[in-house]
């Protein structure tokens, strides 16, 4: 059950990263780096929650129907994993917000509980590589959040 640990500053204001994170609309793709258009599927939303379908096609495919939930106030973004291919029940990913002078702190903690041969094979490389990799996702998807013509920054 590996857990991965990161964190980075970004000059984005808490709101901004928090927008990018549970943006779920159909330019998502283009924002995260480890989700494409044909694993990507809002199923339910509302205010503060959402279920959605996310994957890419690294490693034959890997997919997971996941329950987004965040509260802006306490800058948190909780996401359970509820269904997937790899990864096995106790599987999230967890968000802390934290506001810094000219931008925010961005903690995170993904937990993942392999349920396949493919699952404990990139729970292996995420036990290694998995802290610098996630970094340089989250660091590239907030340089496109940041692009982005209604960003603030």
């Amino acid at each position: 059950m590996p857990t991965i640990r990161f964190q980075l500053d970004s000059s984005l204001p808490p709101a901004d990263v928090l927008a990018g994170i549970t943006n779920f609309g159909a330019d998502r793709a283009n924002v995260w780096p480890n989700v494409d258009t044909s694993h990507f599927q809002v199923h339910r939303s509302g205010p503060g929650w959402a279920e959605v379908t996310e994957g890419s096609a690294i490693a034959g495919g890997v997919w997971e129907r996941e329950r987004y939930s965040w509260d802006a106030a306490r800058g948190t973004v909780a996401v359970e994993t509820l269904d997937s291919n790899t990864w096995g029940a106790g599987s999230r990913w967890e968000y802390h917000l934290e506001p810094l002078a000219g931008g925010t702190r961005i903690v995170a903690t993904v937990v993942r509980n392999p349920k396949s041969w493919k699952g404990r094979l990139i729970g292996f490389g995420l036990a290694v590589a998995g802290p610098a990799m996630l970094r340089t996702q989250m660091q590239q998807a907030l340089a496109r959040i940041a692009a982005q013509p209604d960003a603030d920054g």
